[in-house]
């Protein structure tokens, strides 16, 4: 039994620590913590938050950042799949999102994906 449980603190100090994104909130009122952001990110997540937010909660995306997993589709979610999702809620007629409203949250996403592996 005292070898299981030294094996398993050596597992887990071992492991790599994260610091991943900050978030404040929870559930539909959960929010990343944008302190320490430079402020082109800081503007960016302002521009996420209002557009987004008009279909689904940021939890969606924030799930998806965290986990690399879609929490929809179930599919991978990486810097490969921020363009097809901007992509996708480009074509969506209630998002009033245009091009460069696209190009500027998919950078954030792709930025929010760098800090989750941090």
């Amino acid at each position: 039994m005292k070898q299981l449980i030294a094996i398993l603190i050596v597992l887990v100090l071992s492991m790599p620590a994260y610091a991943g994104i900050k978030v404040i909130g929870g559930g539909d009122n959960i929010e990343i913590d944008t302190a320490g952001f430079p402020p082109n990110m800081k503007s960016a997540y302002d521009l996420m938050r209002m557009k987004c937010r008009k279909c689904h909660s940021l939890e969606r995306a924030i799930v998806a950042i965290q986990t690399g997993v879609a929490p929809i589709s179930g599919g991978i979610f990486d810097k490969g799949a921020t363009a097809a999702y901007g992509v996708k809620m480009l074509r969506k007629p209630d998002s009033n999102m245009t091009k460069p409203d696209v190009k500027i949250v998919v950078g954030l996403l792709n930025f929010l994906l760098d800090k989750a592996e941090q």
